[in-house]
């Protein structure tokens, strides 16, 4: 198993019992002592969990932590790359589309550099650098500028004024969480106000959030869950937000490894 596998799975195991033990890692990855701490060492230099004695615990989130691109990019991969498939299918050549800044809006980047004739508006340093090392005479990207966050999103009153009078056919929203309550949500309100003005620069609203996202609540919202055409998860959402999303979204798909089958409300997608 690679040091990454590694990782992921370790923070999975801490993500799912709230926390572990070195003696138990050690047992069940079949790996040394030294090894399993230099794991944990990694995941706390990421802020991806909290070192203990003996082993790690869980982070609790707050309305308003924003982990850092590196932190959030190593969560939900196997999630996130089947999400950004299917929102792939979605993408056609010849038009336009907007990808707010996000993990999973840049797995869908990597989905997309091989469309022809798109236009790209984007918020995200990461987003526009996927299509820069993969460049195409006939795709445009426009960055928006804007005041860096954490999450290397591009925000303020430059952002919100390049997207301003813009129209795109699709934007791709990427969240921090999600709640009946609460909406689609972010922990940094400058990039709530830049997320609202492409709402409504868009025809379509689309927001690919793993099952993780449900029931997280950042400080600031974004949109109510019925302003989303297309909500795209995976197979690891729980059954209650399911009911939810298909009641309030326009349409609810899921993407994984489940057994097909389809409806207006909910589609299971392979």
């Amino acid at each position: 198993m690679l040091a990454q596998q590694r990782q992921q799975a370790i923070l999975e195991r801490v993500r799912r019992s709230g926390g572990v033990r070195v003696a138990d890692l050690v047992r069940e990855l079949g790996v040394s002592d030294m090894t399993v701490r230099r794991d944990l060492e990694v995941l706390a230099e990421r802020g991806l969990v909290a070192k203990v004695h003996g082993g790690a615990t869980a982070l609790g989130p707050g309305s308003t932590e924003e982990p850092g691109f590196a932190a959030k990019s190593v969560r939900q991969q196997p999630e996130k790359e089947a999400i950004a498939r299917r929102a792939a299918e979605l993408v056609r050549p010849g038009t336009a589309i907007a990808l707010s800044a996000g993990t999973t809006t840049w797995t869908l980047a990597r989905h997309l550099v091989d469309v022809p004739e798109l236009t790209v508006i984007t918020n995200s340093i990461q987003v526009a650098d996927v299509f820069h090392r993969v460049p195409r005479p006939d795709r445009t990207v426009v960055l928006t500028g804007g005041v860096r966050t954490p999450s290397d999103a591009l925000v303020g009153p430059v952002a919100v004024a390049a997207i301003r009078g813009l129209h795109v056919d699709t934007l791709f929203l990427g969240v921090h969480g999600m709640s009946a309550r609460a909406g689609f949500t972010t922990p940094n309100l400058l990039e709530a106000e830049t997320d609202r003005e492409l709402v409504t620069s868009a025809h379509r609203l689309v927001v690919p959030a793993d099952h993780t996202k449900w029931d997280t609540v950042g400080i600031s919202t974004i949109a109510a869950l019925s302003e989303a055409d297309i909500v795209i998860s995976d197979d690891g959402l729980p059954e209650t937000a399911r009911e939810e999303l298909s009641a309030q979204a326009g349409e609810l798909v899921i993407a994984g490894r489940s057994a097909p089958g389809s409806s207006r409300a909910a589609t299971e997608v392979p």
